[in-house]
């Protein structure tokens, strides 16, 4: 059969051309079209998330012992402390909540990241001056960064103490720097950074819209706002200028009839971590001395922010979460404390800087009415890592697989409806890069002694002959004093096999290994000093 012939039109360089550029402008206008629409697709999704989301306000205190709080502690708490009391009532408290670590900066990093801060180049102790480079590297999400995306408004009010850049105005720079040193080596507030100093890689950088606060309670009397320093205080003053700001801040989020966006507010108090320094009010209040003095004004500037939150009307759809990022400071005067019936770690051993319970057990009081039953109680074991798990949860979005590598829910507890653990394990971190592992009502921890500052120290306790490890049963022995080590010896075994894929999968929630920043040993050898 045969078919007719096709014509064939003759194509000049000119019309190739033509087509060609015709076919690139297509191509090109296909793809901007989708990507449009793709990120209008995603920024409408987040919007519409945001319309309904809850606004989340979470208040950290600082060095603030379990049995600081009276309604954790009745007996034996002898401050009052009836702003959080009430909370405690109206919400859900936490018996067994943890810091990831048992001091500042470390704490601050799992709190906004939802990873150990020992997966990272701080293996002990804190971030010190105003030059410290940045603990969250650039590409981290943050918990602030996570809820930017979700369409929500985010400040830091605060403590940051996480580390950032600084460049000092030229004309002082050099006297600025001796300045710093000195007044850095005290306990008075510092120095700080001198006003016209420019913030690098510090909060705004990591997801937060503002900043207002200071560097750490070493440098609070230099005043940081966003990314400069912009006044000198007196550190007694930062406390309740905090409590000020706050307040403001959520009549801003909520008296502008074209903000309707959900806020997020970051409240890293600086209190009652020295200087302990109570304003005149408040002298005396207590009967406990400057400590107890100063937790009650750290309790009043909570009541300040509640009543805000109430009088703005917003109290039914805001998440209000109360913490601490470690146990109370020996600097407190614990002792005296003790003697006169003031027992700022409860029943529980040891103090901040300790692998104790004392060092890391916090108060945790999360209020959200009309979701959360009021007055009620949790004995979920439950880590400060867990807060981006639990908001990627209440938004209904999932976290990237390279995130919040140690975070989880805590929403089934909040609910009710929590049947099992929430945590398969939980590891604690002291100041001196000791680890514990806690499971179940077991906890082992690797070291002889506090690893802190309680007594005994290491490495003088295994000179005194205790053993390198230490294994409590909680439930039978919540003061930590009964080794049960040399009883349990599969019970160390499993145990330190579960920490041993904890540190080398880089993560300690489901999902892909993910690699840390630097080689982490968590069985460390202590040098030991010869007896003379």
């Amino acid at each position: 059969m045969s078919h007719p012939q096709q014509r064939v039109l003759p194509v000049t360089r000119s019309h190739s051309k033509l087509s060609f550029n015709a076919i690139v402008v297509f191509v090109v206008a296909i793809v901007v079209y989708f990507t449009v629409a793709k990120n209008a697709s995603a920024e409408s999704g987040s919007q519409s998330r945001a319309k309904d989301a809850p606004n989340i306000v979470f208040i950290l205190a600082d060095d603030f012992g379990f049995g600081d709080l009276h309604a954790m502690n009745p007996e034996r708490g002898k401050i009052p402390t009836p702003h959080l009391d009430k909370l405690a009532s109206q919400g859900m408290r936490f018996t067994d909540a943890h810091s990831g670590s048992s001091v500042c900066t470390p704490t601050r990093y799992g709190l906004l990241t939802g990873r150990y801060a020992w997966r990272t180049q701080l293996q002990h102790g804190v971030l010190d001056g105003t030059d410290d480079p940045p603990l969250i590297s650039s590409g981290r999400l943050t918990v602030a960064s996570f809820l930017k995306q979700q369409g929500y408004a985010t400040a830091a009010l605060g403590k940051w103490h996480l580390g950032f850049d600084s460049e000092r105005p030229p004309e002082v720079q050099e006297t600025a720097k001796a300045v710093d040193k000195k007044a850095n080596a005290g306990k008075n507030g510092g120095a700080g950074l001198p006003v016209g100093s420019k913030i690098i890689e510090g909060p705004i950088a990591r997801g937060f819209d503002l900043f207002w606060g200071c560097s750490n309670a070493r440098t609070m009397s230099g005043l940081i706002e966003n990314d400069k320093v912009t006044e000198k205080i007196q550190p007694i003053n930062m406390l309740p200028r905090l409590g000020q700001r706050a307040v403001a801040y959520i009549d801003e989020k909520t008296s502008d009839a074209k903000e309707n966006r959900p806020f997020f507010l970051y409240l890293p108090l600086t209190s009652p971590h020295t200087p302990i320094l109570p304003t005149p009010e408040w002298k005396g209040k207590s009967g406990l001395g400057d400590y107890g003095d100063f937790v009650m004004q750290t309790d009043a500037v909570v009541g300040d922010v509640l009543a805000a939150i109430d009088r703005a009307g917003i109290a039914d759809n805001t998440l209000v979460f109360f913490t601490a990022d470690n146990g109370c400071s020996p600097a407190a005067k614990t002792e005296e404390l003790e003697q006169n019936g003031h027992f700022a770690s409860a029943q529980f051993r040891g103090y901040k800087a300790d692998i104790w319970e004392g060092g890391h057990r916090v108060p945790y009081i999360v209020r959200w009415p009309n979701r959360i039953k009021a007055g009620s109680q949790s004995d979920q074991v439950i880590c400060h890592v867990d807060f981006i798990a639990t908001c990627a949860e209440i938004l209904g979005v999932n976290l990237p697989a390279n995130a919040a590598e140690d975070s989880v829910s805590i929403l089934p507890a909040l609910f009710g409806t929590d049947k099992a653990a929430l945590h398969e394990a939980v590891v604690h971190h002291s100041i001196d890069g000791m680890f514990s592992i806690r499971q179940g009502k077991w906890k082992l921890e690797f070291c002889s002694g506090s690893g802190g500052w309680g007594m005994p120290k290491d490495p003088e306790a295994s000179l005194q002959g205790l053993p390198d490890i230490q294994l409590y049963d909680l439930s039978t022995d919540p003061t930590e004093s009964k080794n049960a080590q040399a009883k349990n010896p599969e019970i160390v075994s499993r145990l330190t096999r579960l920490l041993e894929q904890i540190v080398s999968n880089g993560r300690s929630t489901p999902g892909m290994q993910l690699a840390n920043d630097v080689e982490v040993r968590f069985s460390k050898t202590v040098k030991k000093k010869a007896k003379k």
